[in-house]
């Protein structure tokens, strides 16, 4: 089932990704220590229960660090004049725009399919994101987008880090195993108070734009939590290291287990700035969603984890 979040697969589109390329090395970026010790994973009060947000599961997370924003498009260009990395969507000329960022010349051209708000676009990429007649240019500071797993691991062998797990995420998104809804605590956002880049207005169509943001927003906008972390809901969805799995019994769980390891689905945390409670509520810490690892799109990047050396 389509969602605001969820942009249509390399699979839909029937085209085959093609392998990643290896990368060499290249810098951390506002690495910040994570104390690690008992804390869980999921909610005692899962709202989208077939996601699989609950239940709550009591881990044990050794300390880490994770970088305090996303990837952006900067540090991006610099891993790609370094290593001479393609990225997936760059390999198979095209990938997943959500319609309302498009160009009024590229509306024009471009219907969304199937009553979708997802419009396959030919050379869109982390360089273009909007298509070809866009650019990253005064966005070099917002997270790079149109990135699969593939090229986010890539991109965290090159810094000598890697995805961070889902608890080690979620962990560091509560500020430890403290429960709250939200890395700023348990306030509700809404379309008047704007703490982090999601939907304000009524969804697809209609965006008052409260936050500054129809499409990304900056890495490091908004506050910051307590432990440091920007943008950990909201803005871009985010790679993690986990495959995506749904831990109930329901037949229904079971299925939706058989499609995601069909496609071999990881797992992605933080929803975007698609989301909105009217019909795409993950922009909490608990929720997650499954994408095959050749998928990128307008809404999907991620941030790097480092082990204790």
């Amino acid at each position: 089932m389509e969602s605001c979040c969820r942009p249509p697969t390399a699979s839909q589109f029937l085209v085959k990704a093609a392998a990643l390329t290896e990368g060499s090395s290249g810098s951390h970026s506002n690495a910040i220590f994570v104390k690690g010790g008992v804390s869980h994973v999921g909610t005692r009060e899962p709202v989208i229960i077939a996601d699989g947000e609950g239940p709550e599961r009591k881990l044990h997370v050794r300390d880490f660090f994770l970088e305090a924003e996303t990837v952006t498009n900067e540090r991006f260009a610099d891993f790609v004049a370094a290593t001479g990395h393609v990225t997936d969507s760059e390999r198979l000329g095209y990938s997943g725009v959500f319609y309302s960022l498009l160009s009024k010349d590229m509306k024009a051209r471009h219907a969304p399919q199937r009553k979708s708000w997802w419009v396959k676009i030919d050379h869109a990429n982390w360089r273009h994101p909007e298509g070809p007649d866009s650019n990253v240019d005064g966005r070099l500071d917002h997270p790079v987008t149109h990135v699969s797993l593939n090229d986010a691991t890539a991109f965290a062998r090159w810094v000598g880090g890697r995805l961070p797990t889902e608890v080690e995420w979620e962990h560091a998104a509560r500020g430890g195993a403290r429960r709250s809804r939200y890395p700023w605590g348990n306030e509700e956002p809404s379309d008047e108070a704007t703490y982090c880049n999601i939907w304000q207005g009524t969804f697809p169509h209609t965006n008052t734009l409260r936050d500054g943001y129809l499409g990304t927003a900056p890495a490091r906008s908004f506050s910051a939590n307590e432990a440091g972390f920007y943008n950990l809901v909201g803005n871009v969805w985010e790679w993690n290291a986990d495959v995506f799995r749904v831990r109930s019994l329901s037949r229904a769980s079971k299925h939706r287990n058989g499609l995601a390891k069909a496609s071999a689905e990881q797992l992605l945390k933080g929803g975007s700035f698609l989301c909105h409670a009217s019909y795409c509520f993950r922009y909490r810490i608990a929720a997650r969603m499954g994408l095959p690892p050749d998928s990128a799109s307008s809404n999907v990047g991620f941030r790097i984890a480092y082990d204790l050396i």
